[in-house]
């Protein structure tokens, strides 16, 4: 049978956008690296390692913001605005609940939250004073992300990386600003960085209403976390829970990984790991929009019930997957030399940096193709609970026991046990890409019997 020949457009119409948006958020990262290499390797260390309950916070919201694209998506194929704002409402009060517990732990509770991570000081205080001054902004993300997702799940991607650009922009900015003590202001150096991050998603937030004043479709209206609708939430908890704990279950065990190399491999391990994770995030872009990008085409497709177009179009996001995986290898290996030049590291930093970079050059692809089927086309077909279970077990019972062993049971060398937590991804590509071939996850979620059962 003949591909679609308008799904590639279509697919790369949405992938654009996104890029550009990740690649923006990839560079307030950076950014961070970059500034604070001027600093001192302990803010370098102590930001990356406070920043993973951001990242844990990021990946419960996305997965959240996941159940809001399956089925936002799907109603937006058969057209029913109405129900797309009943999903928007369900999804702010579990995203506003769970930023909020993020946020008192990080301004009451800094100093445990940073134990877990290290043992060191200094690198305590400083993640500690970074927590506090960020946990406004875990708030903001709860209403942002879900709203974002939203408007991405009726294809309004542009919007929403035009809101993420300011932000992103503004976040660069600020932080030189409060980094360095520019125009009159302290140096501040890691809480620079957390009062940057504050204040641009505030002002996100803002423009999130007023986006949301001019919008002809959806609109985000905290009232709707009000409204209730029995079936709707019982498909989105049925869609959107396995996500959530897909995501946080990934998320938690990957930031496992940054407990494993702060408590046993040493503060140099932890510095050239702040650089190869930002290396990865760049070689990874590509794929990452191409994931994200297919799961919205194809849920608009399904809700529509063209579920053969949607078999073809998901054939033609894993050809461009495999493809920018490819390419996002490439721009890691390409980038080695500039990352060593710069890197503000020992000589024993350098070197694991080194093979940091090259482990990851392929580590990308693995990656690639289970977040594109995972994450993008499973999700899209209202089929989250299979990879929620695939990821929990690939996770917990191999990558982190793995990790610990290496690292706390047999001693092996860094190197070695940081190459053990990267096969993570390529253990489970047997099973991924059979589910897939099943075409078990192909399924039209919509429904049309909503509104007999409103509260």
């Amino acid at each position: 049978m003949r591909d679609h020949p308008n799904h590639y457009s279509q697919i790369m119409k949405l992938t654009v956008p996104i890029i550009f948006q990740n690649l923006l958020s990839t560079a307030v990262s950076s950014a961070d690296v970059v500034m604070l290499n001027y600093v001192g390797q302990a803010h370098i260390s102590a930001v990356s390692l406070a920043a993973q309950y951001a990242n844990i916070l990021f990946m419960i919201l996305y997965g959240i913001g996941t159940g809001v694209t399956m089925l936002s998506a799907q109603y937006y194929g058969k057209k029913d605005i109405r129900t797309i704002h009943l999903v928007e409402g369900i999804a702010l009060r579990f995203s506003l609940i769970i930023s909020g517990v993020f946020a008192v732990g990080a301004l009451f509770f800094p100093q445990f939250m940073m134990r877990v991570f290290t043992p060191d000081p200094e690198l305590i205080e400083i993640g500690s004073r970074y927590l506090r001054c960020i946990s406004g902004a875990y708030l903001c993300w709860g209403i942002i992300e879900v709203y974002l997702a939203t408007l991405r799940s009726i294809g309004r991607v542009a919007a929403a990386t035009a809101l993420n650009t300011f932000a992103f922009s503004l976040n660069i900015l600020l932080n030189a600003v409060f980094i360095f003590g520019m125009f009159g202001t302290p140096k501040l150096g890691a809480i620079g960085v957390a009062l940057a991050t504050s204040i641009s998603r505030l002002l996100e937030l803002v423009l999130c209403f007023i986006v949301s004043k001019t919008s002809r479709d959806v609109k985000l209206r905290l009232s709707a976390i009000f409204q209730s609708n029995r079936l709707l939430l019982k498909d989105f908890m049925r869609m959107a829970v396995p996500a959530v704990l897909n995501d946080a279950s990934w998320g938690l065990a990957f930031s496992t990984y940054s407990v494993v190399i702060g408590q046993f491999l040493g503060a140099d391990v932890v510095a050239a790991n702040s650089f190869a994770s930002l290396a990865r995030s760049f070689g990874s872009i590509l794929a990452a929009s191409v994931a994200s990008a297919g799961g919205v085409l194809l849920g608009q497709l399904i809700g529509d019930d063209r579920l053969t177009d949607a078999d073809m179009a998901s054939k033609q996001v894993m050809r461009l997957t495999v493809l920018f995986g490819a390419i996002g290898g490439v721009i890691i290996l390409a980038s080695m030399p500039v990352i060593l030049s710069f890197a503000d590291l020992t000589a024993t930093g350098k070197g694991y940096l080194r093979t940091m970079l090259f482990i990851n050059s392929y580590y990308v692809m693995g990656a690639a193709v289970n977040t594109t089927l995972i994450a993008g086309v499973f999700r899209a077909g209202g089929d989250s609970r299979w990879g929620f279970i695939c990821d929990t077990v690939d996770m917990w019972a191999y990558g982190v026991p793995l990790a610990f062993l290496a690292a706390a049971v047999l001693r092996l060398p860094a190197m070695w046990v940081y190459f053990l937590m990267c096969t993570d991804e390529f253990v489970k590509w047997p099973w991924v890409i059979a589910h897939y071939r099943s075409k078990k996850w192909l399924h039209n979620i919509t429904r049309d019997d909503l509104y007999t059962d409103i509260e």
